[in-house]
């Protein structure tokens, strides 16, 4: 099966890389550690890539599309019928995502895993598991059948964006209320109750409020999720693109690809894919703090530092796709910055030792 040959094949990062990268930064003509997070997320691409001075070379941000039947509870104040207008947005560049995209000369790759209708759009990607998930305050989201195809899916996708040259991939999502199978996850995985988990999603009142929380009370209580079971929880209480983006997460981790990962929906699929491998994290870069109030608890759970903190919560793959300038910076400062050796200048640390 795709889904088990992937997970064995994500291994440790490479340490030596990462060694090499360090002596490196401590080179060049600065104090050490004076460029921050920039420095360790070199390092982090290093032990990625298994190279010390690593290349970006390609981009892609994928997003994966489906929709839910918990709209049904009332817990969004969009219709369904928003996921497929806004997927027609993304494909003309016009959505907040195609601009970013465009702006970081990134590949914008949009798929079809379970939207409600049928999706003729040219430029997204078909490939539909089953037309939307359940309703799961009253029944399981899909079967775990299912959710081992929507997670292949994602495989597919990410590692078909590898062999085309991209070497560095964003997650992003569409799917009006989807931020309920997302809080649903977090309450899952984490031992939230439904109150601690949900947050307003996009535009949501006092009365809608009440209505997600109740949602997500009643699909933790009526679908039992094992939060020792990944499977379990995705098929009973996620979603199709939720599944879609943690197989993107397996298969760049497989590959040794960074995968940057947006916002609340995203870091829903990345607590999947770390539950189904714990090793992926180490290839997850965590691009910005979400204004929805369990993203932090998400993050926290993975141990992962968000790199920019912008008050974004669009999702889209928006702050992944920001955050890919900054990683571009740290490669290049590899490459272009000089050392104290090979700029002729006196090494800041042994100046201090002599005086």
């Amino acid at each position: 099966m795709l889904l088990d040959k992937t997970i064995n094949q994500i291994g440790d990062l490479d340490r030596k890389a990462m060694e090499e990268a360090q002596k490196r930064l401590d080179s060049l003509i600065k104090p050490p550690g004076s460029l921050g997070v920039l420095e360790e997320m070199a390092v982090r691409l290093a032990g990625i890539t298994g190279k010390a001075r690593p290349r970006i070379e390609g981009k892609a941000v994928i997003i994966m599309a489906g929709d839910h039947g918990v709209v049904d509870e009332g817990v969004s104040i969009a219709p369904s019928e928003v996921t497929i207008q806004m997927m027609q947005a993304f494909i003309n560049g016009t959505a907040g995502i195609g601009v970013l995209a465009r702006h970081a000369a990134a590949r914008l790759v949009v798929v079809d895993v379970g939207v409600f209708t049928t999706v003729n759009l040219p430029g997204v990607l078909q490939r539909k598991v089953r037309a939307g998930v359940g309703n799961i305050a009253v029944g399981p989201a899909m079967s775990r059948e299912e959710a081992v195809q929507a997670l292949e899916v994602g495989i597919e996708v990410a590692q078909s964006e590898i062999d085309a040259g991209s070497n560095l991939l964003a997650t992003g999502d569409m799917g009006i209320g989807n931020t309920t199978p997302s809080s649903a996850i977090l309450a899952a995985f984490g031992g939230y109750t439904a109150e601690e988990a949900t947050g307003r999603g996009t535009m949501v009142n006092d009365e809608v409020m009440k209505l997600k929380t109740s949602a997500i009370a009643r699909a933790l209580a009526h679908n039992q999720p094992d939060p020792q079971d990944a499977l379990d929880v995705l098929a009973k209480v996620g979603g199709l693109e939720i599944a879609g983006l943690a197989g993107v997460i397996l298969g760049a981790a497989a590959r040794r690809v960074p995968v940057l990962i947006d916002g609340f929906i995203t870091t829903a699929a990345a607590l999947v894919a770390c539950k189904l491998q714990p090793k992926a994290r180490e290839y997850m870069i965590a691009s910005h703090l979400s204004g929805e109030q369990g993203h932090r608890m998400m993050l926290d759970l993975l141990d992962l530092r968000p790199v920019i903190h912008l008050e974004m919560r669009l999702g889209e793959g928006t702050g992944a796709v920001l955050t890919m300038h900054l990683l571009e910076a740290a490669t290049k400062i590899m490459w272009e910055m000089a050392s104290f050796d090979e700029a002729g200048v006196s090494d800041l640390e042994e100046d201090k030792i002599l005086k």
